[in-house]
C-alpha cells in the first residue's frame, strides 16, 4: 500500500502507510492513489505499482 508519493527535485519517492521508504523514479510526480503512483517522464506518462512496476503507459 501507498502511504504517498513526494517530489524531490526530478525525483519520485514513494513511501509505505507508516512512512518507511519504498520506491523512486526519475521523473514528475502528477498523482498518486493508495494503489498507484502516476509519473510523466519525457512525453510518456507511467502508471506505477506499489512495488514500482509499471501498470501502463500513456
Amino acid at each position: 500500500m501507498i502511504g504517498y508519493a513526494e517530489q524531490k527535485g526530478s525525483t519520485v519517492y514513494v513511501y509505505g502507510p507508516n512512512g518507511g521508504y519504498i520506491w523512486h523514479r526519475v521523473g514528475t510526480l502528477l498523482g498518486y492513489t493508495s494503489n498507484t503512483v502516476t509519473i510523466k517522464h519525457g512525453s510518456t506518462t507511467y502508471i506505477c505499482g506499489e512495488r514500482g512496476e509499471v501498470k501502463a503507459t500513456r
